[in-house]
């Protein structure tokens, strides 16, 4: 079997707060599993929320909230042009454009300082290229 991606999971300074954008962007309604721990689950992977206290449970200072600026969290959607109107009262880094290989985007800050890319693909190939992925 092929492993299978399942979950990003973010640590939160404000887990509500955090999870409250993440149900703004993708319009669905969040799991929460405990106080300090919640999930919105998509049709390709879920997006797993806990608070700061969750980090000990794994290991103590394995994971920091607000610490990373390496990842880019990605979201397809159907219209691109719908969604930054609906959300382009967030914190939006960069308005609709066309990248290089097919995908048309734009890019916000979630309220912890995540990059959350909504996406879409634009071109014949990356259309091709996600139909596949189905």
């Amino acid at each position: 079997m092929t492993m299978k991606l399942a979950s990003v999971r973010l640590i939160a300074r404000d887990v509500r707060g955090l999870v409250a954008f993440y149900e703004t962007v993708t319009g669905a309604k969040a799991d929460w599993l405990a106080p300090v721990f919640a999930e919105i689950v998509t049709p390709g992977a879920s997006l797993a929320i806990g608070s700061e206290e969750t980090v000990a449970l794994f290991q103590e200072g394995s994971a920091e909230a607000a610490g990373n600026r390496t990842s880019i969290i990605e979201l397809q959607v159907a219209d691109i042009e719908a969604d930054f109107e609906r959300l382009k009262g967030l914190d939006v880094v960069h308005e609709p454009k066309l990248l290089p290989w097919g995908n048309r985007t734009f890019q916000l800050r979630d309220p912890e300082g995540n990059l959350v890319s909504l996406y879409m693909p634009e071109t014949e190939a990356a259309k091709a290229r996600f139909g596949s992925r189905s």
